[in-house]
C-alpha cells in the first residue's frame, strides 16, 4: 500500500523541525561551553596575580642619616621616588640630612613608590634675650617670639625691682640658646612699701644721685639745661618727674632737669651719639664677657651698661654730656679703651687762658 501524498508532506515537516532543533540545542552548547572556559581563565589569572604580583617588589633602601642629595640618588637608583615634606630643626641631625623616611628602611615596595622624607634645617643658635625688669605678659610674648619654653617661675623678694617684674633669669641675658630652650625665672614679690618721694629741687646733682641710690630708686634720664645768666648754679636740681609727694616703690626712675649754670649758652650741654664694639674671642674673653660702659663728664661717673654683651656686638647709645666728657669701656673690669666725647673751653681771662 503506497502512502498517501498527505502523508509524505507531514513527515517532510517533521524531519526539517528536527533539524532546527538540533541546530538550536549545538548553538547553545557552544556559547555555555565558551562562558565555562572564560570563567575559568579569569578565575585561573586572579589567582596567579594574588599569589604573585604582576610588579616586583624591593626592600625599600635606609635613607636616614643620609644627605638630601645621596638619598635622593639612592632612591633613584632602586626606581624610587624620594620627596621633601617637611624641614625640621634638630639637635641630633646636621642641616640637610634626612631624620625619617615612610615606608621604613626594609619595607617591601613596588618600583616607582614615593618615599616621604624629613629633612633637618640644623641647629639655630641665637642670643638669649633680656627678660629682666619685664611683666610675665611681656615674657611670654618674647618667649613665644623666639620659641623658647617657659621653665619654673619662682617669687622671690626684691628691693630694688618692683612686684610681678623679672628679677633674674637662667639662661642669663646674651647667653647662646637654641629653639625650644627652657628658660628659668625669678619674679618679684616687690619691695619695700610705697613712700612719698621727697623734694629734690635745690640740691647738687651729686647730692640727688646720693639720696636717690639710699631710697633704692632708679635714678632716670637726666635733662641738663641753660637757664640764662639769672639761672640757677650749675648742678641745681630745677625740676623732678614724678613730683615731691608722689608715692613710688623702690627701684622706679626719677627724671630730673637739672641747670647748666649761669651765663652759660648752651655750648657746655652736649648730646652726643657714642658706639663701642665689644671685642672678639680673639683676645682671650669668654663667649659673653660682662661688659660696663661708664661715662664721666663735670656732673660725676655713671654707668649706661652694664651686662653680658656677645662679641663683636655693637653698643650705641646716645648721651647727654656737660663739659668734659669721657666714655670708658670696662670688660670683666678691666678698662679696655676711653673716648674723648667732648672738652670744655677755658674760660677766658683764667690762668690757664693766661698761660696760653
Amino acid at each position: 500500500m503506497r502512502p498517501s501524498p498527505e502523508a509524505g508532506a507531514r513527515g517532510g515537516q517533521n524531519l526539517h523541525r528536527d533539524a532546527r532543533w538540533l541546530t538550536k540545542q549545538d548553538w547553545f552548547f557552544a556559547m555555555a561551553l565558551a562562558l565555562f572556559v572564560g570563567v575559568i581563565v579569569w578565575f585561573g589569572r586572579s589567582i596567579e596575580d594574588f599569589l604573585q604580583p604582576s610588579e616586583p617588589s624591593l626592600p625599600a633602601p635606609t635613607l636616614v642619616g643620609q644627605t638630601l642629595n645621596d638619598a635622593m640618588r639612592t632612591a633613584d637608583r632602586v626606581r624610587l621616588h624620594a620627596v621633601v615634606i617637611s624641614r625640621q630643626n634638630s639637635d641630633q641631625y646636621p642641616k640637610d640630612l634626612v631624620i625619617r623616611q615612610d615606608p621604613a628602611a626594609g619595607a617591601q615596595v613596588r618600583e616607582g613608590r614615593q618615599i616621604s622624607l624629613v629633612v633637618s634645617s640644623g641647629v639655630q643658635i641665637f642670643p638669649m634675650p633680656d627678660l629682666r625688669y619685664e611683666t610675665m605678659r611681656e615674657v611670654n610674648l618674647d618667649l613665644s617670639h623666639f620659641k623658647l619654653t617657659l621653665g619654673k617661675v619662682h617669687q622671690v623678694d626684691s628691693d630694688e625691682v618692683p612686684a610681678n617684674r623679672i628679677v633674674s633669669q637662667d639662661p642669663p641675658p646674651l647667653s647662646s640658646v637654641r629653639l625650644g630652650t627652657i628658660v628659668n625665672i625669678d619674679v618679684s614679690k616687690g619691695g619695700l612699701v610705697k613712700t612719698h618721694l621727697p623734694s629734690f629741687v635745690g640740691l647738687s646733682i651729686d647730692e640727688a644721685r646720693d639720696a636717690i641710690k639710699k631710697q633704692k630708686l632708679h635714678l632716670g634720664q637726666i635733662v641738663w639745661t641753660p637757664f640764662g645768666r639769672w639761672g640757677p648754679p650749675r648742678g641745681a636740681i630745677v625740676r623732678q618727674n614724678p613730683g615731691a609727694g608722689a608715692a613710688i616703690e623702690s627701684g622706679q626712675d626719677v627724671s630730673l632737669q637739672v641747670s647748666a649754670g649761669p651765663a652759660e649758652a648752651g655750648y657746655l650741654v652736649r648730646q652726643v651719639h657714642a658706639i663701642a664694639t665689644v671685642p672678639d674671642t680673639q683676645a682671650g674673653l669668654a663667649k659673653a664677657p660682662n661688659v660696663r660702659i661708664e661715662v664721666r663728664d663735670e656732673t660725676g661717673t655713671w654707668n649706661v651698661f652694664n651686662s653680658y654683651a656677645q662679641p663683636k656686638q655693637r653698643l650705641d647709645f646716645n648721651l647727654t654730656v656737660i663739659g668734659t666728657a669721657e666714655l670708658d669701656m670696662y670688660v670683666n673690669n678691666e678698662l679696655l679703651s676711653s673716648t674723648k666725647l667732648g672738652t670744655e673751653p677755658v674760660p677766658k681771662g683764667s690762668a690757664q687762658d693766661t698761660r696760653q
